[in-house]
């Protein structure tokens, strides 16, 4: 769900410029919430913030936000669009738009738990195990 936001900038007692939102869209994902926010520099020109929230709740029930934030300035909007969409468009192609995934997919099994399981059941089979006699020990 993406929700729109307009804010606009405002002066505080001393007429300093505060650092404020110009336009944001939040995107909630499951447990994560994506925030694209418009801020302003000093200079007044724009810039744009990407924020990650990721929701985690701990053994108690109560639960934390991790973020992780990254900043584009307009000298870079064309290549990371650029680059963006290139990424975007390989995962599509390769992949499809098909989310796979264990949260996804009860039945969703990963390759290396596939294969050890496989060896498990070798491993467990009577004919890998030694005749032993009690002779012997």
């Amino acid at each position: 769900m993406i929700t729109q936001i307009n804010f606009n900038t405002t002066m505080n007692t001393n007429d300093m410029m505060e650092k404020e939102d110009i336009f944001s869209k939040v995107l909630r994902a499951g447990r994560r919430t994506y925030f694209f926010d418009v801020r302003s520099t000093k200079a007044e020109d724009y810039y744009l913030t990407i924020t990650e929230s990721k929701k985690f709740t701990n053994d108690d029930g109560s639960f934390h936000y991790k973020k992780h934030k990254i900043y584009i300035y307009k000298e870079d909007f064309e290549e990371f669009k650029d680059i963006l969409a290139e990424m975007t468009d390989y995962i599509i192609k390769e992949k499809g738009d098909e989310v796979i995934s264990e949260r996804h997919q009860k039945d969703f099994k990963k390759e290396y738990e596939t294969d050890t399981n496989v060896e498990e059941e070798v491993a467990k089979s009577p004919e890998s195990f030694t005749d032993i006699d009690f002779d012997d020990i």
